[in-house]
């Protein structure tokens, strides 16, 4: 149910009993016909300070997380003239959504639907507007179950756009997160020798995302500082961005690192410490929740020692789950396109039922449908992504290859990655909080 607030009417002292009287009998009427608002007071907000996103913005002061600020004075307002438009929120692992209020700008939607998901990809609509005339809209009485919220207009009341003060979703969320859950933060490709001072510099923009989205940890895949990835560059470039989360970052290096005068990865290797080398080498493997992560060095896919320790460690891994990340993409549509030097690795992956590779290289966003070696589809296959897109200069997308689902180039931004013990899903955001791309949910093979 939708209740629209209004004044109340003017009342006089000689009234006064009379009105007080009907105030009464309408209350209790009220709470008779209307069960769903007698447990009102109980609802609990759930959404405030949570990540939110938005399908676009007017300008960077009217981004989405002003509506679930708490402040009534702000607003998230989208681009204007266009439908349909969305603003969308996380609310954690998984809530119970028994109300959401609304409070529209002038802009207001004149049709619209409140949906909710538990993977932010399908969809169930839990209101639906087609008469909006604006102010308060109060959805009561809901019931709801989901990860993700959102508000999906399909008709502006005005020739603007759309702009709300405020998503209030009340519920009850869950009090732990599904068995194992955690959230990753990756990007490749990411410190040019730029800073924050000039406007055009990206990766000051991606680490305060990177930030903002608070994982459990970082990684990244490769060319971490251009151009030749000296330890100067990497102290006067990256540490002033992605180095302020230098501590909970996994990195592995790309071809830029081989490039420094000091000696391959030498800088990379200065610069990172045991943080890149737990285990002595410049690859290495960790274990969080069910996964298995493993991180490669696609310079020395030829090394027969960092072969035969991947084949080693895949053997003695107890974890239900596996990802490996490296710098150099198997599959790409970008300019670099396939690098064949990755096929004898992902064929060790694939015989060990690996679920997820991480790439860069290719300075833009893809994702391919799961595949075997040989690039055929199949469903125990392994999803590859590409995100290359944290702040070099981007790349252009120039021959689609099989499998391909999704390709991005221009945005800047960062994967945004959510696992459990038995599945995996990502998000592909840009530096202007927008969910550029929603990935499918997997289960682990």
């Amino acid at each position: 149910m939708r209740l629209n607030a209004s004044a109340p009417p003017h009342s006089t002292t000689r009234r006064l009993p009379l009105v007080l009287t009907a105030v009464l009998l309408l209350v209790g009427g009220l709470l008779l016909a209307l069960p769903e608002r007698a447990g009102a007071a109980a609802d609990v907000l759930i959404s405030q300070g949570r990540p939110a996103t938005s399908s676009s913005v007017e300008d960077s002061t009217f981004g989405p997380e002003k509506a679930f600020d708490g402040v009534s004075t702000t607003r998230w307002a989208s681009a204007e003239g266009s439908d349909p438009q969305w603003i969308r929120v996380d609310l954690g692992p998984s809530a119970t959504v028994s109300r959401v209020k609304l409070v529209w700008e002038a802009a207001y939607a004149k049709a619209y639907r409140v949906e909710i998901s538990a993977d932010g990809t399908t969809w169930t609509r839990l209101a639906n507007e087609t008469a909006g005339n604006g102010g308060t809209d109060d959805w009561t009485g809901l019931t709801g179950r989901g990860r993700h919220l959102r508000v999906y207009g399909t008709a502006r009341g005005t020739s603007y756009g759309y702009s709300l003060f405020s998503v209030e979703v009340y519920g009850t969320a869950d009090t732990t997160p599904p068995t194992g859950s955690f959230t990753v933060v990756a990007a490749g490709d990411i410190a040019a020798q730029c800073t924050a001072s000039s406007s055009s510099c990206a990766h000051p923009k991606t680490a305060a995302l990177a930030q903002r989205i608070a994982p459990s940890f970082y990684l990244t895949m490769g060319d971490n500082q251009y151009d030749d990835a000296l330890l100067s560059d990497f102290r006067a470039y990256y540490d002033k961005s992605w180095g302020a989360f230098k501590a909970k970052t996994r990195p592995v290096p790309g071809n830029h690192e081989t490039y420094d005068p000091a000696g391959p990865l030498a800088g990379y290797k200065s610069y990172f410490g045991s943080i890149a080398y737990p285990q002595g080498k410049s690859y290495y493997s960790y274990d969080q929740g069910n996964w298995h992560f493993v991180a490669l060095d696609s310079n020395s896919f030829d090394d027969a020692a960092q072969i035969q320790w991947l084949k080693d460690d895949l053997a003695r891994n107890t974890r239900g789950c596996v990802a490996a990340y490296f710098h150099h993409p198997l599959y790409s549509s970008g300019g670099h396109g396939n690098d064949p030097v990755s096929k004898p690795v992902w064929q060790i992956l694939y015989g060990a039922k690996a679920d997820l590779v991480l790439n860069g290289h290719d300075h833009h966003y893809e994702r391919f449908a799961p595949q075997d070696p040989n690039g055929r589809a199949t469903a125990d296959g392994i999803v590859e992504i590409v995100g290359g897109m944290g702040g070099a200069e981007p790349y252009d997308i120039e021959t689609v290859q099989p499998n391909s689902q999704k390709r991005i180039s221009g945005p800047y931004g960062v994967l945004k990655l959510d696992f459990t013990d038995t599945t995996y899903t990502w998000q592909y955001v840009g530096t202007d909080n927008q969910v550029k791309d929603s990935g499918p949910t997997y289960t682990c093979h």
